[in-house]
């Protein structure tokens, strides 16, 4: 069965187009363009924050004892202290420059943990130095400048006194040390704590190789604390030339013998790769365009309401559905009561039928059982349903509006 059309109404000015007209003329191609480009616009705007984000967080990772930070894992304070107490620093990012700035003059290196290095490579550029400073001291880098040395965890989180004859940790005072390490050569094992020892300090004569968790002392979170500054100034500005090596990403001698991808794949794979996106982004644009307003379909029949009822009611004669016709009388009934009773479209069943009950005096289990819980179950019940309903609502038109249904 077709529904029922809408009704025809006034004709629309001349200034308005008709919608045949408007699918005739078909979809604006301005405002598709100005739509894609929009879109570009906010993927590129998305994408530029994701970079940035990504860059902050490398950033972040990278702020660890970085002499150029100022945040509380850095060390920008101790090379400002230092360049106070007239040590000149030079903060290099790649091993060629650290190595450079070692040989033009007698300096201290200070070297945090370079896992991009080579064995080699590590030992030649503490070679340069007339003192190393181990800032992140590694099992690698203490078995390669430190023989005997290893780590042995963290201390024991108390502040201790330096229990060794050195006098640079005499001056210095107690620390409370982070990561300590133990030794079986010949180094001088400094602030005993855990399993280990906070500071060691090999010197041959030649060369003094120090190792001490700077992540911890160092950092400006802590640098005021203990005597951890006075222990740095004492490690560190034994020359007048300092070089702070801060190995960079790329900053590598170790040669991979794995082929990467790019290395495996064609020459070819990746134009056609670019050519693919290119076609997959054109294809998506071009059907991806607007089509333009929907246009209202003439339905071919106007079917009248009544009918459109009778065929319901037959259908619910037809399946011998009376609870489901009774509630369809009973939602009429409400709504009709509702008004009636001057209660809001809001209102409940329950509420109505207990207005209804109240305005006429009668029994509430009585008007909702009329209203609400009563199943007819089959046609007769049915009928004096309907019968109730209307006697009911008839009671509540009496009781609302006397004047309007007197005689």
């Amino acid at each position: 069965m077709t529904a029922a059309a809408p009704p025809v109404g006034d004709p629309p000015p001349a200034d308005v187009a008709a919608p045949a007209d408007v699918a005739a003329r078909g979809p604006r191609p301005r405002r598709g363009v100005a739509g894609w480009i929009v879109i570009g616009v906010v993927l590129l705007l998305v994408g530029g924050v994701g970079a940035a984000l990504a860059g902050l967080s490398q950033w972040v990772a990278r702020d660890a004892l970085d002499p150029e930070s100022a945040g509380p894992a850095g060390t920008g304070a101790l090379v400002e202290v230092l360049r106070e107490h007239g040590v000149e620093v030079t903060v290099a990012r790649d091993r060629s420059s650290a190595q450079k700035a070692l040989l033009a003059a007698d300096a201290t290196l200070v070297m945090p943990d370079t896992p991009a290095l080579s064995d080699g490579g590590v030992e030649n550029l503490a070679a340069a130095a007339e003192d190393v400073v181990l800032i992140d001291p590694r099992s690698r880098t203490l078995r390669l400048l430190l023989p005997g040395s290893r780590p042995a965890g963290y201390g024991s989180g108390d502040v201790v006194e330096p229990g060794c004859d050195l006098a640079d940790a005499q001056r210095a005072g107690a620390i409370l040390p982070g990561a300590v390490a133990s030794t079986t050569g010949d180094a001088i094992a400094c602030y005993p704590s855990g399993d280990g020892y906070g500071l060691l300090v090999h010197d041959d004569g030649s060369q003094r190789i120090s190792a001490v968790d700077g992540r911890t002392l160092f950092a400006n979170e802590s640098l005021a604390e203990n005597g951890n500054a006075a222990l740095a100034i004492n490690l560190m500005g034994r020359h007048p030339q300092l070089v702070w090596y801060m190995p960079g990403i790329g900053d590598t001698d170790l040669a991979t013998k794995d082929p990467s991808l790019g290395e495996l794949t064609p020459p070819w794979v990746s134009p056609v790769i670019v050519l693919l996106l290119f076609s997959a982004v054109g294809a998506a644009i071009w059907r991806g365009r607007r089509f333009g307003p929907l246009v209202p379909e003439r339905l071919p029949v106007t079917v009248r309401v009544s009918e459109t009822t009778e065929g319901r009611a037959r259908l619910y004669a037809r399946s011998r559905d009376a609870v489901h016709a009774a509630d369809q009388l009973r939602l009429s009934a409400l709504a009709r009561l509702s008004r009636l009773l001057g209660l809001g479209p809001a209102a409940s069943a329950t509420e109505i039928a207990d207005a209804a009950a109240d305005r006429l005096g009668w029994d509430r289990r009585a008007v909702r059982g009329i209203l609400i819980e009563e199943l007819p179950r089959d046609d007769a019940q049915l009928v004096a349903l309907r019968d109730r309903l209307s006697h009911l609502e008839g009671a509540v038109r009496q009781a609302v509006r006397p004047e309007r249904n007197a005689p």
